[in-house]
């Protein structure tokens, strides 16, 4: 088992002072090489030799030298100095090459209509920076979060599970569709309860647009959602459905505008029924977005 270590070495500062004082001549020129005032550098030199408990300088008044046993510990401090560069040169490198990949998971409506134009920004700041994006359901996209195979994800709903962090990037609406030959078409709107007794066009348990739906009826005072008439797990395939005469669907009026102007759905009014929902970036909590991840992040945040 690796001990911990001694309190003599546990830091380093002092070491590499001495090391410049050494290869420099003087504890001025050591002073300088590392950024600081010349009485810090003695200081810290003091303080190394008072936790050795031998004198390391020989200060006169023409400057100052190693005494032999400074010397001797400059010989045996020198490699170690030369590991913990070696160790920092490893970990940039590590962070150059985590810089080089975004991992991203998003639910469909993220993916679909909001992703493609915050990742050609990140691209124009991060030309060589490769993104793995994976689509999924809300619940997917929490639990890519929660195992670490993403860095950041993005998800519908109005919570999110604790030991996960998040910040609103959007805002949507969900909207009841319809075909125009349904009997709805023609109606100025359909109570919450009535939708919610109705069986619809849906996506798999899991969804966000699914959950956020259920909450929204509870809320209203209209009950439970009916078990659904069709399951489908793309938004495309609920459109087709329900342009088809299946039944009525709730989706992101972000993905349904076309077919609303194209007059291939029909909207209808939910009258007392917030449908209204927050569009998040999750992460694990305790850690911070950075590097591509976090200019993402603000990415998304301005163009809210």
């Amino acid at each position: 088992m690796t001990e911990p270590l001694p309190p003599r070495v546990a830091d380093l500062t002092g070491y590499d002072i001495l090391l410049s004082l050494a290869r420099l001549g003087s504890i001025g020129a050591a002073a300088r090489a590392h950024g600081i005032s010349q009485p810090a550098a003695s200081a810290r030199i003091r303080q190394l030799e008072a936790q050795l408990g031998v004198p390391l300088v020989e200060r006169t008044a023409r400057g100052s030298n190693l005494t032999e046993r400074g010397g001797l510990v400059v010989d045996w401090a020198r490699p170690v100095i030369a590991a913990a560069a070696d160790l920092e040169a490893g970990i940039a490198a590590l962070r150059d090459e985590h810089d080089t990949h975004l991992r991203v998971a998003a639910s469909l409506t993220v993916a679909e209509y909001l992703l493609p134009g915050w990742l050609l920004r990140l691209r124009a700041r991060h030309p060589d920076t490769a993104v793995a994006l994976v689509s999924a359901n809300s619940s997917g996209v929490i639990e890519a979060v929660q195992s670490g195979s993403v860095e950041l994800g993005f998800v519908e709903g109005r919570s999110v599970p604790s030991g996960l962090r998040s910040r609103t990037v959007a805002r949507d609406e969900l909207v009841l569709v319809v075909a125009p030959g349904h009997p709805w078409a023609r109606r100025r709107g359909v109570e919450g309860a009535r939708l919610a007794a109705t069986p619809l066009v849906t996506r798999e348990r899991g969804s966000g647009t699914r959950e956020v739906l259920a909450g929204a009826l509870r809320a209203g005072g209209a009950g439970a959602l009916a078990e659904p008439l069709l399951e489908l797990s793309s938004t495309t395939a609920i459109k087709s459905s329900v342009a088809a005469g299946a039944g009525p669907a709730v989706l992101s009026a972000r993905t349904v505008a076309g077919e609303l102007q194209a007059g291939t759905l029909v909207r209808v009014p939910v009258p007392g029924v917030d449908l209204t929902r927050p569009l998040r970036a999750i992460w694990p909590a305790g850690q911070t977005p950075r590097g591509p991840a976090r200019d993402l992040l603000a990415i998304a945040e301005r163009e809210r």
